[in-house]
């Protein structure tokens, strides 16, 4: 927050909120550009109340930042072009130095592209009290407070988000084992094993590519094997990172550019997702690591790429 007074204790008290301020409403938004306004919005209200009557700072922001997303989500369903379809979740791509004791509980507390698409597809109400209460431990009071219902109604809102997320959830493999898996996958596409490839995707497998063009869409273990030279392609010279908490690759040009990004959800020992960006745009826009922060994931240049149809 560049605008704040760092001597001011308020500004300072709003400082300290502010992270976790940004994870609210990004896991409410599924947008850190969306979150990033949303946080400074509600620094703005701050400012202009009577601090001295705020009595509980974080219950106070927590409900401004609850309020202002959801006004974002009621908007979003009255614009066409918001829907999930047309756009895909924003990446967080950190440096993944291999697995560690703490890792499995970092892939279990991270958000998922897996968990993001549920998320789009819950009602904005349904949303508001599954994150608050659910990610957040908010308490069914403030939430109804939020919504404008009772708790009870704020509590029946979250148990049918709770439902919805339960149903489309499928159960994560641990750390290692999804990095064993990707690695299988890689393997696989580089020797054009396809029966290799079937045996590590899910028969029901999404792979989404984000090319400058638009986003295109290839469905099913035997349509994406056959297109899986794309994903070994875009790994070529490529270094394993974490998108969203999830194992991925990130590649680079030869003159130091972004090429792509891939990310890989795993459940039940099989790839259920691959998403691929290689939009220049879109790729500049991420706050990526330098390719001297990561190891390598790939020693072995693939084939060339070929986008699905």
């Amino acid at each position: 927050m560049s605008d704040t007074d760092q001597t001011d204790p308020m500004a300072e008290a709003f400082e300290g909120q502010r992270g976790r301020l940004r994870a609210v409403a990004y896991r409410m938004l599924g947008s850190h550009a969306d979150a990033e306004d949303v946080v400074q919005e509600a620094w703005l209200r701050l400012s202009r109340q009577d601090t001295a009557a705020i009595h509980n700072l974080s219950g106070w922001l927590t409900t401004v930042v609850g309020r202002i997303s959801l006004d974002v989500l009621r908007s979003r369903q009255t614009r066409p072009e918001a829907s999930y379809d047309d756009r895909l979740p924003e990446f967080v791509v950190t440096a993944d130095d291999g697995p560690a004791p703490e890792d499995d509980v970092a892939l279990a507390d991270s958000v998922g592209l897996a968990l993001l698409v549920v998320l789009d597809s819950l009602k904005p109400g349904e949303r508001l009290a599954f994150v608050l209460h659910d990610l957040f431990a908010v308490p069914f009071d403030e939430i109804g407070r939020i919504l404008g219902r009772s708790a009870d109604a704020a509590k029946m809102l979250a148990s049918r988000a709770r439902r919805k997320v339960r149903a489309a959830e499928r159960p994560s493999s641990a750390g290692r084992e999804q990095r064993q898996v990707v690695q299988a996958f890689l393997a696989a596409a580089r020797h054009g094993d396809f029966e290799g490839l079937l045996r590590v995707l899910d028969p029901e497998v999404r792979l989404t590519v984000e090319a400058p063009d638009g986003v295109a869409v290839a469905l099913g273990a035997t349509k994406v094997a056959a297109g899986a030279r794309l994903s070994a392609g875009a790994a070529a010279q490529g270094r394993a990172v974490l998108v969203n908490g999830l194992p991925g690759i990130l590649s680079w040009h030869e003159d130091g550019t972004p090429l792509s990004v891939i990310a890989f959800t795993v459940a039940d020992d099989r790839i259920t997702d691959i998403t691929i960006v290689i939009d220049p745009a879109k790729l500049a826009s991420m706050d990526l690591p330098s390719p001297d922060r990561i190891t390598t994931a790939t020693s072995t240049r693939p084939p060339s790429a070929d986008r699905p149809r």
